[in-house]
């Protein structure tokens, strides 16, 4: 490590604005457009989106201002950050564990997330060049078995990720992190909303797909339902894997944590809403089923792209939108060891970068083996894939929230989080409240469900 403190040296954001969209940026991905339409309508639609939108308000929240005021007080890397803060409030340095849970958390996601990021790309190109053009769903469905079949078809896509990622974050906060969001948010909402346009207009299924989204059946909240919520909002807003505690430490100090949390939260949610409302009213107006699964995108909703007017430019939009908010995610999900290992080894961040993403490139080709020649190698009656998958989405992201909320609401003196916080006497109290009690137990609950 160099003899210069990482912390005096670290470049914060240039505005406001700039942190709201990394921060949205990072939140915003794959969880929102592919997993959140398919798993709201396995749970009943209407029923399972109440219960996100109190999940996000009463842990998602909290725990985003968490992260993020751990972050900007030490101006250091997740892990470093852990480290000054437990040697600061004098307690047990095993806390330490929650940066290294961070990095291992957002390193195992982006060995299987750029897979199906790459899956993304692979479909935004088909759809443009006409080859999904005329299909039905059995013929989509056999194209998605073609794809993950082939292991050099998922590598040239997985690979191509994975260089847009290192190139993006390798220049650096102003001129990659900051430029590339610049361009990449604004379009995702400009192709968002044109999409969400043609459901409203076109498809002629718009205010059924509205009513499978809003309208509440109680009988549809069950037990597995929330957890499957709370398990989405932990991963949809990013929480537990220490992204937005590397974001929190190029935050300026003058911006608000509250208002910015609640700016993203509010950003997140709109992109999960709109996305159901883009999906389902093209899935109704095609005859397919809502609660599809997984393959609601990659096949249900190709088959229908692939058999309407304009379908391929059409395609090739919301497929660029995946990959876009797949992008914003995933140079978030690579920063947090990527600070730690520019702070330690004091080597510069385009080498760091490079070591980093290579590693996770070639971690994640156990995912795409999973789909063809590593079919049959099974953990616990998992492939590589789908148990990277399970560890992070049950265990690790509900585990690393619930330590930080521990950490900031218990074990931190008041003042810490109270001074970044900045809020009134009776609002922090609420927070805290949250951040000490609910959260905690709501991972109890996660953890309880998914182990029993």
């Amino acid at each position: 490590m160099s003899g210069q403190n990482p912390a005096a040296s670290r470049k914060t954001w240039n505005n406001r604005w700039t942190f709201m969209l990394a921060a949205a940026g990072s939140a915003i991905g794959l969880g929102n457009i592919w997993k959140f339409p398919y798993i709201a309508g396995q749970y009943g639609g209407g029923a399972f989106v109440m219960v996100y939108l109190l999940c996000i308000a009463l842990v998602g929240v909290p725990l985003l201002m968490a992260e993020t005021a751990i972050g900007r007080s030490t101006r250091l890397s997740p892990l470093n950050a852990m480290r000054k803060l437990t040697s600061d409030a004098g307690v047990f340095r095993g806390w330490e564990v929650i940066g290294w849970m961070g990095m291992l958390t957002g390193f195992i996601i982006l060995t299987f997330y750029s897979v199906v990021a790459g899956w993304a790309l692979s479909y935004a190109w088909d759809l443009l060049t006409g080859v999904f053009t005329g299909m039905n769903a059995d013929q989509v469905g056999g194209e998605f078995e073609a794809l993950t079949a082939s292991a050099p078809r998922q590598i040239l896509w997985h690979t191509l990720f994975m260089a847009i990622t290192v190139f993006i974050t390798a220049r650096g906060v102003h001129k990659g992190l900051e430029k590339g969001l610049q361009v990449m948010m604004p379009t995702l909402f400009v192709l968002l909303f044109v999409m969400l346009g043609y459901s409203m207009l076109a498809t002629g299924e718009f205010m059924r797909g509205f009513h499978f989204m809003f309208d509440v059946d109680f009988s549809k909240i069950t037990g597995e339902a929330v957890v499957a919520a709370m398990g989405q909002a932990f991963f949809t807003l990013s929480l537990g894997m220490c992204a937005l505690m590397a974001y929190g430490a190029y935050m300026p100090a003058n911006n608000s944590i509250p208002r910015t949390a609640l700016n993203v939260a509010f950003l997140d949610t709109l992109m999960a809403i709109i996305s159901g409302l883009i999906v389902f009213p093209i899935v109704y107006a095609h005859g397919l089923e809502p609660s599809a699964g997984p393959g609601l995108l990659f096949v249900s909703l190709t088959s229908a792209f692939a058999n309407m007017t304009g379908g391929a430019i059409l395609g090739f939009m919301f497929f660029a939108l995946v990959g876009i908010a797949a992008l914003s995610s995933a140079i978030s999900l690579i920063e947090p060891s990527l600070a730690w290992v520019t702070e330690r080894f004091g080597i510069n961040r385009v080498l760091a970068t490079c070591m980093i993403g290579g590693a996770i490139w070639l971690v994640g080709l156990g995912s795409v083996f999973s789909f063809n020649i590593w079919a049959d190698v099974k953990f616990f009656d998992k492939t590589i894939f789908d148990l990277a998958g399970y560890m992070t989405d049950v265990f690790l992201l509900p585990l690393g929230g619930a330590l930080t909320a521990i950490f900031a609401g218990w074990m931190l003196k008041r003042s810490v989080m109270s001074n970044e916080l900045a809020m009134s006497v009776g609002m922090f109290n609420v927070w805290r409240f949250a951040i000490r009690i609910i959260v905690p137990a709501a991972v109890a609950l996660i953890l309880y469900t998914a182990l029993k």
